[in-house]
């Protein structure tokens, strides 16, 4: 199917991505930072949103959800767990639930850590996965509500995916994920060409995402907390997967 993608920034570091079906001529948002910049592109592109997706609670992802809603009238989608949290819901979802938008089936995993009710939502047929604050471009969301084990189990999960996946994330906090990766695997020379490609990107003033999910594997440490190697590099060579995470994390907090 004929998709268009189109991530906006938003606040200070934030991103909205807005996924067009140009033979629909139908758009989705995930996450709405602040409404300005994604209706400025709906209004200039001609496009009507049909569905609003959020993947989370905090506030730099829903703060513009009710003034979106009354420009366009999309139903909101989030977590039946959090709903309380959540702006008014429109459906309700919940881990391994589909349904369908712009022409596409949309598959809801729970990937709690960042928060408890944190989803991120993957679409198959059009190999995106928006992930919110979960798995980031080169790193992972802080643990503000959910433990590393939890954390852990929902980046296995995402790391699963096919690994051509484009993986949409929520900020721009690319360079200093990198950074703090090239402190652990100075050596890794996928990382370090990938640090390249994103101080390129950045320096013409695009965004380092999505991510493709297969760079991730090779760059990101907090999906390469199960390798031997990088359990020799932070001195825990005898670690479980989730302790070595936990210590990436615990390291990473005060970089």
């Amino acid at each position: 199917m004929p998709i268009e993608l189109l991530t906006i920034p938003c606040l200070k570091d934030n991103y909205a991505f807005l996924l067009h079906d140009t033979d629909r001529c139908e758009a989705i948002c995930i996450d709405v930072p602040e409404a300005g910049p994604i209706m400025a592109v709906l209004s200039a592109r001609e496009w009507p949103l049909t569905h609003i997706l959020l993947t989370h609670h905090h506030d730099d992802h829903i703060a513009g959800v009710a003034k979106l809603q009354a420009y366009s009238g999309a139903k909101v989608v989030g977590a039946a767990a959090d709903a309380a949290r959540l702006p008014p819901l429109d459906l309700q979802v919940a881990d391994g639930d589909t349904f369908e938008a712009i022409g596409t089936s949309i598959r809801v995993l729970e990937v709690p850590g960042h928060t408890v009710g944190h989803i991120a939502f993957h679409m198959p047929e059009t190999g995106h996965a928006f992930t919110g604050d979960s798995l980031m471009a080169g790193g992972c969301g802080r643990l503000f509500e959910g433990t590393p084990e939890q954390m852990w189990h929902s980046l296995n999960r995402l790391s699963a995916l096919p690994a051509e996946t484009l993986i949409c994330s929520g900020h721009e906090y690319t360079q200093s994920n990198l950074r703090f990766a090239h402190a652990l695997e100075p050596e890794n020379a996928a990382l370090i060409s990938r640090i390249d490609a994103v101080d390129e990107a950045r320096a013409d003033g695009k965004p380092s995402v999505p991510s493709v999910l297969a760079d991730e594997l090779a760059t990101n440490p907090f999906l390469r907390a199960h390798l031997p190697a990088l359990k020799a590099a932070i001195g825990m060579p005898q670690a479980s997967d989730a302790e070595a995470f936990a210590e990436i994390r615990s390291r990473k907090d005060n970089f």
